[in-house]
């Protein structure tokens, strides 16, 4: 069937995934008692006072107060999402053990009677299609119809909705999701640690011939994203591509075939959210806050997206570490370790007011410190106390020196409150390297 061709066909279980209609299941509860606020249960920890923007007003407490009838541990895929849906809002905990996957069953699953990529390629190609006419008009017996059928497939298949009230946590050192995406959404105070992700592969990316000169490849799926929701407290998960790597991606039409979108997007007027000791390794477009320039969603915007990174590890991505749009984003004390794919890890865009402190960035030979920050628009930037191989470096004033062209503004206009405690930068390296992570809470 080819519904694509990078995911390949993974081996098929006894069991089917269950993604609909499933019956008869068994969500394990534990015996964890509401009362055990400060315990070392770690399944209900909160956030601690004044550790970034997410412990702003009432503070992120997930389902620390769940009762034991909405305490549950969960390892499959089916049970996650069923686990979800329990209980409304009401406070609950979800521990994942083991690993799940939303795509046990492989890309095949997903795919439309009758889809067949080897046609769409033949169908759509420049010299077939050329450039000029999207493929929005195609009918639904079409190979883009039956693209974007497979598409609508795997979409209700692999994301899951978190409600207001939870605490989603690994149990242990392996614990994970593979191939989901967590949509935080419309919700107030969510809680995801100890757990690491693989990043969904889109099976079914679309061809678009009218983007840019050559036509490109996009794709769905964030990792996770937090979609006009408030109080959230992401920490110590590692985020990855794992076993689908861009780089092992094929080109179709002379342009990457991408299969992967963002690892944490926070859009549409979020607010308060705290990213901390999370890895988030060897992907592309890591990281959105606030996903268009565009008025309709500035006014949505403004006032809001206000986001605290402190203490993760970016390693080996492309860009977007984060890329920024009118939010007060607060960064300090994470490490950027790149390699030669690298683009840039700060991405300075519409109305955005971002404090980049005490961060440390290990480069590799012939990549400069300018590339650090990114001007997309024109927004002020405070970048203070950073240190650059083991070497303190004003990185606005090398931007500025070596691309003068897109010249930054010095001082973003507000002063970060809500922090804990802030190591010096020549520390941060061996200080998160060894305690960033999923498999590391504790």
């Amino acid at each position: 069937m080819n519904a694509q061709r990078w995911h390949g066909h993974a081996t098929k279980q006894a069991t089917s995934i269950a993604l609909v209609g499933c019956t008869a299941l068994a969500l394990a509860v534990t015996g964890t008692t509401a009362q055990a606020h400060t315990s070392r249960d770690l399944a209900r920890q909160t956030l601690a006072a004044n550790d970034g923007w997410a412990s702003y007003g009432t503070g992120t407490t997930g389902g620390a107060a769940a009762d034991a009838e909405h305490v549950y541990t969960v390892s499959t895929w089916a049970e996650f999402k069923a686990a979800l849906a329990a209980g409304g809002s009401a406070p609950k905990i979800i521990k994942v053990k083991g690993t799940i996957d939303a795509v046990s069953e492989g890309c095949d699953a997903f795919a439309a009677p009758g889809y067949d990529f080897d046609a769409y390629l033949a169908k759509y190609s420049p010299d077939a299609w050329g450039l000029d006419t999207d493929l929005s008009a195609e009918p639904a017996d079409s190979p883009e119809g039956l693209r974007r059928t497979s598409a609508a497939n795997q979409d209700k298949a692999i994301k899951a909705n978190i409600p207001a009230n939870t605490t989603i946590i690994g149990v242990g050192r392996n614990a994970g999701i593979k191939g989901a995406s967590l949509q935080i959404k419309a919700v107030d105070n969510v809680i995801v640690r100890n757990l690491t992700f693989e990043s969904p592969v889109d099976c079914f990316p679309q061809w678009d011939p009218t983007d840019g000169s050559k036509g490109n490849w996009n794709s769905e799926y964030d990792t996770a994203v937090v979609y006009g929701s408030t109080h959230v407290w992401m920490d110590h998960n590692t985020f990855t591509d794992g076993e689908h790597p861009d780089s092992e991606a094929p080109t179709y039409f002379g342009m990457l075939y991408q299969q992967h979108d963002g690892e944490l997007d926070i859009v549409r007027g979020s607010d308060y959210v705290t990213a901390s000791w999370n890895v988030f390794a060897d992907h592309d477009k890591t990281i959105l806050i606030g996903n268009s320039d565009s008025e309709s969603t500035a006014v949505g915007d403004r006032g809001h997206l206000k986001v605290t990174f402190h203490h993760n590890l970016f390693s080996k991505l492309v860009e977007r570490a984060p890329r920024v749009r009118f939010g007060q984003v607060d960064s300090y004390n994470n490490h950027f370790v790149a390699d030669a794919s690298y683009s840039y890890s700060y991405g300075i865009g519409k109305e955005s007011q971002l404090v980049a402190e005490k961060n440390a960035f290990t480069l590799p030979a012939g990549v400069s410190a300018a590339k650090v920050l990114k001007k997309w628009s024109e927004a002020p930037v405070t970048a203070a106390g950073n240190y650059v191989n083991g070497k303190a470096v004003d990185l606005i004033a090398v931007h500025n020196a070596e691309i003068p062209a897109e010249t930054l503004q010095s001082g973003a206009g507000w002063t970060p409150t809500l922090r804990t405690k802030v190591d010096p930068a020549k520390a941060v390296p061996a200080i998160v390297d060894h305690r960033a992570g999923a498999g590391r809470l504790g």
